[in-house]
């Protein structure tokens, strides 16, 4: 990695502990279009937009949003935008604000409210990425071009066709809501991040250019 992206330290140290090689084959041939999608673009010199797609855009696709944005950077993957949507607007929830702090992200809320927009940053040089909800057709995401990602199964199942999507890939994670106000809530909601970054790791690992 140039000196230009060095990610934040505890980070950096984090993504080689991943254990990418217990990721089993069916949940690999589920990540192959991602990977396809980000190859193709990227052998092209095309910019490469990911809109990660969950009902409430409050926990995975967040989550997953954040953690591609810093796989691809640290894979050294250019022209890479991430953004995140829902089907509906709530708010992103602070556990995972929590979860990504404790894991070496600065986090800083920049407005308050009932949807507190956040400023996620996980390298020293890189714009950080700009965490509150949305809908995914927002302002924010982009209108074209991009891959779909649809994180929970819900917004998979409802929402058959994106206007604007040149493709859509299902990779569902479970909900980490189902532990809220629960004494395993921290511990789940770290698993979860932790999956994702091992996903996201594997899938940017993929990329040759």
């Amino acid at each position: 990695m140039t000196t230009e992206k060095v990610l934040f330290e505890a980070i950096a140290n984090l993504i080689p502990t991943l254990e990418v090689a217990k990721i089993s084959e069916e949940r690999k041939e589920t990540l192959q279009p991602l990977i396809d999608f980000i190859q193709n673009k990227a052998e092209s010199k095309q910019k490469i937009r990911i809109n990660f797609i969950c009902t409430h855009n409050s926990r995975r696709s967040h989550l997953s949003q954040v953690w591609a944005q810093t796989m691809a950077t640290y894979f050294n993957i250019d022209n890479v935008s991430c953004y995140s949507g829902g089907t509906e607007s709530t708010a992103l929830f602070p556990m995972v604000a929590e979860t990504l702090l404790k894991t070496g992200f600065e986090v800083q809320t920049i407005s308050e409210g009932k949807n507190p927009v956040y400023t996620i940053k996980y390298a020293v040089n890189e714009h950080p990425v700009i965490g509150f909800s949305k809908k995914l057709d927002d302002d924010f995401n982009p209108k074209s071009g991009f891959a779909a990602v649809m994180t929970c199964s819900q917004a998979d199942g409802g929402c058959p066709f994106i206007v604007g999507a040149e493709k859509r890939i299902p990779i569902t994670f479970e909900d980490p809501k189902a532990f809220d106000n629960t004494p395993q809530q921290a511990e789940k909601y770290n698993e979860r991040s932790v999956q994702i970054a091992t996903e996201m790791c594997y899938v940017f690992s993929q990329i040759t250019i």
